[in-house]
């Protein structure tokens, strides 16, 4: 076990370095430059000059390379370009508002999930089977902005039940506690509505067609013979043994709900990691830019790893293997 996760460590590590150098690449070789200030001929070439230095932008593009490299190996990921402060300062500013709303919406995926996913399999070509197979199909095939945009549109100037922005009202910081929680929740719904119930259908046609087909096997029909009740049969035997792939669908859902949250952050003014990536990247911020692509391909990977520890937890025979 122990050599298997030092390879899975080294995997994860070049899969990174990967992904940053072909970020860094990109982003020097795209036209333009940080927010546009070094083409505007509005100012001085000497302080155009000036910014580059200070930047580090007049170097050959294999030394920025290199010294971005060395940097990122230790940790520093400089200053930003936009914000004039450390970017590890930005980041870690935006990440508690992107956790907030990825726990949310993997409580909507889940819990919808589950629930609609047993409920289908317990009746197989049922009218309600059918139907949940036609909307999760829908809801899985609509892009997230769209789904947001139409949430804002409906439930936020068609019927104002909810907040359409941002992550609290103005003035919030007065209320009461259990005031403020409650404008945080009602700033929440849509957001995570508008990214767990696309995983949500994706979930309940997985879970259905995992469910349908283990309570065909031989150990479900013995243990209705043995007159347990139809409940206790599905809940305690057929869910369970469907938990290894489930526990594997858990570990890469945790991984893109943290780092898949760009277009509805943008879409609802979430100030989290999307947002902020999304605002550095039309300023041409470049160390955010890696900054946080580091943080999201750490995500992926790291939960890719982790769903397949938790199939080795759940399955015996993965173990062995």
């Amino acid at each position: 076990m122990g050599r298997y996760l030092l390879r899975r460590l080294a995997a994860c590590l070049l899969l990174v370095w990967l992904v940053l150098t072909g970020t860094f690449f990109l982003l020097h070789l795209a036209p333009g430059g940080p927010g546009g200030a070094l083409e505007d001929p509005r100012i001085p070439s000497e302080q155009r000059l000036r910014w580059r230095e200070l930047w580090g932008l007049d170097e050959p593009l294999a030394a920025q390379y290199a010294r971005f490299l060395g940097a990122a190996l230790r940790g520093e990921w400089g200053h930003s370009f936009q914000h004039h402060r450390p970017v590890a300062a930005v980041v870690a500013g935006a990440l508690p508002a992107t956790l907030l709303l990825a726990g949310a919406a993997l409580g909507v995926e889940w819990t919808a999930g589950l629930l609609l996913g047993v409920a289908a399999a317990r009746r197989p070509g049922s009218l309600f089977d059918e139907l949940l197979r036609l909307l999760s199909l829908l809801l899985y095939s609509l892009p997230t902005f769209w789904l947001g945009l139409m949430a804002v549109l409906l439930f936020s100037f068609r019927w104002p039940l909810f907040p359409p922005s941002h992550l609290a009202s103005v003035g919030a910081e007065a209320l009461p506690p259990l005031a403020r929680l409650a404008d945080l929740g009602a700033h929440l719904v849509l957001p995570a509505l508008a990214i767990g119930l696309p995983s949500a259908a994706a979930l309940a046609r997985f879970v259905r067609g995992s469910l349908v087909e283990t309570l065909g096997q031989e150990f479900v029909l013995a243990a209705r013979a043995r007159g347990l009740s139809g409940r206790r049969v599905l809940w305690g035997h057929a869910l369970r043994a469907s938990l290894a792939p489930l526990s594997q669908l858990f570990g890469l859902s945790l991984a893109f709900l943290l780092s898949g949250t760009l277009a509805v952050e943008v879409v609802f003014a979430w100030p989290g990691i999307g947002r902020v990536t999304f605002d550095a990247l039309a300023a041409r911020d470049y160390p955010v830019v890696l900054a946080t692509t580091a943080l999201s391909a750490t995500m992926v990977v790291l939960g890719s790893l982790v769903a397949d520890l938790l199939l080795a937890w759940a399955d015996p025979r993965v173990r062995r293997a």
